[in-house]
């Protein structure tokens, strides 16, 4: 019965412990989550040859980690987000895209700046996040081009420029 009894004061001697460990554990993870990636806040103004865009979404995508992004206003102004509305973006040197069309019917929609912006593969606009901002500017051109009409079919996905009809003869 000694036995017994020693094996029970062990028992209940290191069950005072497990909640001392537990928390230093959670204590230990939360300090080691605090290093993550540095989100900071970040708003600014979008331009296509110098004018704000007026409509749209803006996208900034790190390499590592989640991307941002920000609904355009009537001015050309966004604010991004990452994890929470108004939030920021991730530190560092990053690529852009952008949309921003207007659909007049399920047929057709304008194109309001190049559609290279939209694609990571095409767009080659990058901004550098060095710190919390609210005057980012992000400045596209359409190089010579203007807005233009596409029109679709209607019958299933169609890509840019196929099936479509740029009725002011620029380049997509």
């Amino acid at each position: 019965m000694t036995n017994s009894r020693v094996f029970s004061d062990a028992g209940a001697g290191s069950s005072l412990h497990c909640p001392a460990l537990l928390f230093a554990s959670l204590v230990a993870l939360a300090v080691v989550g605090c290093g993550g990636p540095k989100i900071v806040p970040v708003s600014g103004t979008i331009t296509i040859d110098g004018q704000p865009l007026t409509t749209g979404h803006v996208f900034v995508m790190p390499k590592d980690g989640r991307a941002a992004s920000g609904t355009i206003d009537k001015q050309g102004r966004f604010t991004l987000s990452t994890n929470d509305p108004g939030d920021g973006c991730l530190l560092g040197t990053h690529l852009v895209t952008v949309t921003a069309k207007e659909y007049s019917s399920p047929t057709r929609v304008k194109h309001l700046i190049p559609t290279k912006y939209s694609d990571p593969q095409s767009s080659e606009t990058t901004v550098t996040i060095d710190g919390p901002t609210d005057k980012l500017q992000i400045a596209l051109t359409w190089a010579g081009g203007k807005p233009y009409v596409q029109t679709f079919d209607g019958q299933g996905d169609v890509g840019p420029g196929v099936g479509g009809t740029p009725e002011s003869g620029a380049k997509p």
